[in-house]
């Protein structure tokens, strides 16, 4: 589900104060053509419900199982993602473009 960024980091902070494990994935950086811009928000929690978009397709996926690490105690990390043109519209990333995305634990 497609959300503002302010609902996004509103409703993380809603379920962090509900005691729900959370983390927040955030677009940081893009070279070619990318779905969402940098500060983009994802917000995930330790049920793997989410809301917002940093990109779409396989992406979101693979973000989302990096925020359940995190939310389990694995530290933040920033996960790169970018293919070939031929294959880029398989995992949501348009004309072959890249991007960097920086998942957190939100406490």
């Amino acid at each position: 589900m497609r959300a503002g960024d302010d609902d996004v980091l509103r409703v993380a902070a809603e379920w962090r104060r509900a005691g729900r494990g959370v983390a927040l994935a955030t677009v940081v950086a893009t070279w070619g053509s990318a779905p969402r811009p940098v500060g983009s928000h994802l917000a995930i929690d330790g049920e793997g419900n989410f809301l917002g978009s940093i990109s779409g397709g396989c992406v979101e996926g693979a973000v989302v199982a990096e925020a359940a690490e995190v939310i389990a105690g694995g530290g933040a990390r920033l996960v790169e993602f970018g293919v070939a043109d031929e294959t880029a519209w398989q995992v949501g990333l348009s004309c072959g473009g890249r991007i960097a995305v920086y998942v957190e634990r939100v406490d």
